[in-house]
């Protein structure tokens, strides 16, 4: 249902982490890849380490965010492998700290890599699925900052907010094109998310070779990422054809789909709203519908 023979795939920041472990999938389950990172040596270990297990890959170096990287990477996909099919916009970087330390320069590099990358890769792509004329995947990947938040992370929530807005314009814009666009929310064990002092014990665990308890793979959707690749494999198949706009997350034994926002509570007043009637309208049919930030997780049992 998932096989990719035939098809050829762009994975960004595939060096190692998340982006490795989509690009060694969608190889196995018969893509070509073309393994994207900034670090020339990660790119090209990634991209023989698919070869020498019987894949197809070519590396490719340049840190995303700028037009000329995003079309240079399409341009090495179809000059090697004659086409492309599936674009994953894995690339990241994180410059955290809270509001009012946070400089210019941490907010425009986060957001250059991000947000802009993903626009670029994904207008790249989306150029030359469209001139095949045979449809196309395109994955961007999200976060759980940026659909609820996370202290100290403005311009990481920012961006994966933003992607996911894009995600579901892009969905209406290439549909015609049969070209599905959606985002992967994950949560997985890697350089990004082992800082997290709640974290810690399960990434030691995971590193020791140790099982991790149903908790953590749960309710914290936590895992290798290895459990996500997955579903990149899926959504980059066939079995996909008919999703797109959405926003799904998997880590662990998680798998979700995210709603889109929504308006959780509604009142009417003839006239309009003054300010003294909300603040008495809004105890009785609001104050209980105001929505949590920041994730949400159980005690541990």
């Amino acid at each position: 249902m998932t096989a990719l023979a035939g098809k050829v795939a762009i994975v960004t920041g595939a060096g190692r982490g998340l982006g490795l472990a989509y690009a060694r999938a969608l190889a196995q389950a018969g893509a070509a890849v073309v393994v994207n990172d900034v670090d020339a040596a990660a790119a090209a270990a990634a991209a023989r380490s698919i070869t020498q297990a019987g894949g197809a890959a070519v590396a490719h170096v340049a840190p995303v965010g700028g037009t000329e990287a995003a079309e240079a990477m399409v341009k090495l996909a179809v000059a090697e492998f004659g086409r492309l099919d599936i674009l994953v916009t894995n690339a990241g970087i994180l410059r955290d700290t809270v509001l009012w330390k946070m400089t210019d320069d941490d907010f425009d590099e986060v957001i250059g890599v991000h947000l802009r990358g993903t626009f670029t890769c994904a207008r790249a792509a989306a150029i030359r699925m469209r001139e095949q004329g045979e449809g196309g995947r395109i994955i961007c990947v999200g976060s759980p900052t940026g659909q609820v938040g996370n202290f100290g992370q403005t311009n990481y929530a920012a961006a994966k907010a933003g992607i996911v807005g894009m995600v579901r314009t892009w969905a209406l814009e290439l549909a015609r094109a049969q070209i599905t666009v959606n985002a992967v929310i994950p949560v997985a064990a890697t350089g990004m998310t082992e800082t997290a002092p709640f974290l810690k014990p399960y990434v030691d665990a995971l590193r020791a070779g140790d099982p991790l308890p149903p908790y953590a793979r749960r309710e914290l959707s936590f895992g290798p990422p290895e459990d996500v690749a997955g579903l990149i494999v899926f959504l980059a198949s066939a079995a996909a054809a008919g999703i797109t706009g959405q926003a799904i997350g998997l880590g662990g034994d998680r798998l979700a789909l995210w709603s889109h926002p929504a308006e959780a509570a509604v009142a009417f007043a003839d006239g309009g709203w003054s300010g003294d009637a909300i603040a008495q309208a809004w105890p009785g049919q609001f104050a209980g519908h105001q929505q949590a930030v920041g994730q949400q997780f159980p005690e541990p049992y």
